[in-house]
């Protein structure tokens, strides 16, 4: 991932430690390399998955390798986006209640993921599993998207997993949090 300023051996293992600690710990903010969401998807993505991105570069960097797989996001294994325009998060791919687990990863590309509230970006409330009581994490996401999102994970064991990429960090929703938005 050399094409997109990464070291595929040390950044991906950092990446990769750094999503496991932000999924087993909802609502914490964890150290990632930047770009944080390429590092994620350089990560995330092989030759058995599906992708579907709106960012140019990350296409072609991943083409380029013969990873990229190209799905709609409704159906993708792994959905990117910085922009987020012409899908609905809430019709990614659930899975089914044999497999849950085969629900789509949703990767947003954001300018700012916070723990605690802050008055420039939407805030959840999280609860559940590896959440320490409650958690409070604000991102730079249009309220109704954080909505969609807690809708689209409500059919637990079904849902979506949602990974926020910021400047150098992550934080991690996976379907297992009941999320409320303030």
């Amino acid at each position: 991932m050399r094409a997109l300023g990464l070291d595929p051996v040390h950044d991906t293992r950092g990446t990769f430690d750094g999503l496991l600690e932000a999924m087993s710990r909802p609502g914490t903010i964890q150290p990632v390399p930047s770009p944080a969401d390429h590092a994620v998807i350089s990560t995330l993505v092989d030759h058995e998955v599906t992708l579907a991105t709106d960012d140019d570069a990350l296409h072609e960097a991943l083409s380029d390798q013969g990873r990229m797989d190209v799905a709609s996001p409704e159906t993708a294994d792994i959905v990117h986006t910085r922009d987020h325009t012409g899908w609905d998060v809430r019709e990614c791919e659930r899975g089914p209640l044999v497999e849950p687990s085969n629900g789509a990863t949703i990767v947003y590309g954001v300018d700012t993921v916070a723990g605690g509230t802050r008055e420039d970006c939407a805030t959840a409330t999280l609860t559940g599993p590896g959440v320490d009581g409650a958690a409070t994490l604000s991102v730079s996401l249009p309220a109704a998207e954080l909505s969609a999102l807690a809708e689209a994970q409500a059919s637990y064991p079904r849902g979506v997993d949602a990974i926020f990429a910021g400047d150098g960090c992550v934080a991690a929703l996976p379907r297992s949090v009941t999320v409320e938005v303030a």
